[in-house]
């Protein structure tokens, strides 16, 4: 009996009850399924601040090339384009980029010596503007054609674009294998429920006859649930941790400004511990919700 003198489930009948077939095996299943979802969810993240790191970067930037086969033409026209550039309400910054730099970039495909070789290498400036409205590109652009007609403006934008795009891709892509994972979690403990229940019908029979209401003997099946999605979680939550660590340092070892942009916040490392505690939470609920909607239709 309980308190207030309502019936309740013995400790044996608890103990019974909480032997439900393939508890183990519901543990490996919560494991497996959180570690996936915590590798989803840590990339889907790390995709999304790549993506908004990358946006920022493209906002506003233009590269401009002068190029000139002869190599005093070339100096000339880019000082006249800087200049230009300079002066013009719509540029923040206009940098030149060194040649010693550009000729480093360009030495895996071209040589040593590029201009020794006889081959043209281009002039670059990088500017940032004050907005990246297209007006201002347009306004830009005229003006540095006025300036050198053997200037080109390349917007980051343009060609970053599709690399934004796919970045967005991936991180709703990552997102919905993480809603895909919580519903198969669902169905996976809705189903290991019943079949508990189906396996212990006769002593669930016995609970009832002995004044055990439906929720108490849900109550029993929930505990068991419980256990066995925290000790899945714990052993997911601590193999998806290692993973995601050991790529995160290999990521940073890279030293690559798109792949660095994939570092993880605080708000981020937030929602990624809070999965493992939602996790528990949907399992419970869920075993309830299947136990008490099986005992209906049982008894």
């Amino acid at each position: 009996m309980t308190r207030g003198g309502k019936p309740r489930a013995t400790g044996a009948e608890a103990r019974a009850l909480d032997d439900v077939g393939g508890a183990h095996v519901m543990s490996w299943v919560i494991a497996i399924m959180l570690f996936l979802t915590l590798l989803a969810g840590a990339a889907g993240l790390g995709t999304a601040r790549a993506a908004g790191a990358l946006d920022r970067q493209m906002a506003g930037r233009l590269t401009v090339q002068i190029v000139e086969g002869e190599t005093q033409r070339r100096d000339a026209a880019a000082a006249r384009v800087l200049a230009v550039l300079r002066t013009l309400p719509d540029v923040v910054r206009a940098t030149p980029v060194p040649q010693a730099d550009l000729a480093r970039m360009l030495q895996p495909w071209l040589g040593k010596d590029a201009e020794a070789a006889g081959l043209p290498v281009p002039a670059l400036i990088d500017v940032d503007l004050t907005s990246d409205a297209g007006t201002a590109i347009t306004r830009v652009g005229a003006a540095v054609m006025r300036a050198s007609p053997a200037a080109r403006v390349d917007a980051h934008a343009t060609w970053l674009g599709p690399v934004g795009r796919l970045l967005d891709t991936a991180a709703w892509l990552a997102g919905a294998i993480i809603l895909l994972m919580l519903g198969a979690t669902t169905a996976v403990v809705m189903l290991a429920a019943r079949a508990g229940l189906e396996a212990h019908r006769a002593t669930i029979e016995v609970i009832h006859m002995l004044g055990a209401t439906d929720r108490q003997v849900a109550r029993l099946f929930q505990r068991r649930i419980a256990l066995d999605a925290g000790i899945g979680a714990v052993v997911g939550s601590m193999v998806a941790g290692g993973a995601i660590l050991l790529v995160a340092r290999q990521i940073g070892a890279l030293e690559s400004e798109l792949l660095g942009g994939m570092r993880l916040g605080v708000g981020d490392v937030a929602m990624l511990i809070a999965l493992p505690f939602a996790f528990v939470a949907l399992a419970v609920v869920a075993a309830r919700l299947a136990v008490l909607a099986q005992m209906r239709r049982m008894l």
